[in-house]
């Protein structure tokens, strides 16, 4: 436990220094006279505390002193801060075409290529792969485009090009037709081997998780997003603040707590300014909080992650660490007069001045070593 005293001390003036800080002036502290004792190379020294920023003149409060004891432990220089663990990549899905919502899927619904998304006009809308919405009818006569090619990397990965020798390329063929027509009867709809704007919607992910719905049953297309869907994996997100921003590394290693205690490393996989984390939550909805940078950290492993689901983590960014060193208070420190630090030691009732060389300093405590034993009591500002 500190002991401490009341006894007024001078507290020299002066902004406080970092330990690359260079020559201060000589200045004057007095102990508390329970502390007081003969410091040994005092006179030639002079010592001044680096976290005594302000002169204690007329009508400003005493500085008191008590002691704390030199801990031995671990320190780190990282920093921890809270997040949401979502699913990854939200998108609204805008409906092409025209006609009324007739059915939908289940909030949380996983839907892969090839899979009904939902249904309009009785029909079913079908989800597949690709980076471009559909914009056009593809049937034959159709023009060349990268639309075309889409289509039929979907085709051919759904396994209705099989024996067709498909070239995967931008014209449309009769392989092509062929192709839609099998694809249409394993729909049950008419085979008229042409894929009519607003029966298939392209979606980049492997496969959607059904987020959350946009319309109702019976809204017509075109009124609103038919619904919000995302990608199947977990991933951490983060909106440190400005300073905190350089310590996050693109694929830099980090650590994230999970809602049950358990922890997953991950490594960071995007940083965007002023996004969101699209979970809506956290979010305080202020202006400031808009221009905050997003940080996405993929997991290491998913299957720990749906264990905790969708909730609150923290993530820890693994800085500097050392283990098994002399730790004090930085308030424990003293710059001095030619350079370098020392702390003030209780041995009894009397105060020795030891140098002390300084290693890791995180979290207001500094590692320090040089003539110092765990256990061992040091000066502090109460």
């Amino acid at each position: 436990m500190a002991r401490t005293t009341n006894t007024p001390a001078e507290a020299p003036a002066g902004p406080a220094p970092t330990p690359q800080g260079g020559r201060r002036k000589r200045r004057r502290v007095v102990v508390p006279l329970v502390l007081t004792a003969t410091i040994t190379g005092a006179a030639v020294l002079g010592v001044t505390r680096p976290w005594e920023q302000k002169e204690s003149g007329a009508g400003k409060p005493p500085v008191e002193y008590g002691t704390v004891v030199v801990q031995k432990g671990s320190l780190s220089s990282g920093i921890q801060i809270a997040g949401t663990l979502g699913y990854d990549e939200p998108t609204p899905v805008v409906a092409a075409g025209r006609g009324t919502v007739t059915a939908l899927p289940a909030v949380g619904a996983v839907v892969k290529p090839g899979g009904k998304l939902y249904e309009a006009d009785g029909r079913a809308v079908v989800l597949m792969r690709g980076s471009r919405p559909l914009w056009r009818d593809l049937g034959p006569g159709a023009g060349d485009g990268p639309d075309v090619q889409q289509l039929k990397r979907n085709l051919a990965d759904l396994g209705y090009a099989d024996g067709l020798g498909l070239a995967i390329d931008e014209k449309f063929t009769k392989g092509t037709e062929i192709a839609i027509k099998r694809w249409q009867k394993s729909l049950g709809v008419k085979q008229t081997g042409t894929v009519t704007l607003g029966s298939v919607v392209m979606l980049p992910q492997a496969s959607v998780r059904v987020q959350q719905l946009g319309v109702q049953l019976g809204a017509p297309l075109g009124s609103a997003s038919v619904m919000t869907v995302s990608g199947t994996g977990l991933v951490a997100t983060v909106r440190p603040a400005d300073n905190q921003l350089s310590r996050f590394k693109p694929d830099g290693k980090v650590e994230v707590r999970l809602s049950d205690g358990s922890t997953v490393t991950g490594r960071v996989r995007s940083l965007i300014r002023g996004g969101s984390t699209g979970q809506g939550e956290g979010d305080s909805g202020g202006g400031g909080d808009q221009q905050k940078t997003t940080v996405t950290i993929g997991l290491d492993s998913q299957q720990q992650a749906r264990k905790a689901g969708p909730s609150s983590v923290t993530v820890t960014v693994v800085g500097d660490s050392v283990s098994d060193a002399l730790i004090v208070p930085v308030t424990a420190l003293l710059a001095l007069d030619g350079g370098g630090y020392g702390v003030k030691v209780v041995d009894g009732t009397v105060t020795r001045l030891v140098k002390v060389r300084l290693g890791l300093i995180a979290d207001a405590q500094a590692q320090v070593s040089g003539g110092l034993q765990p256990g061992t009591q040091v000066v502090i500002p109460k």
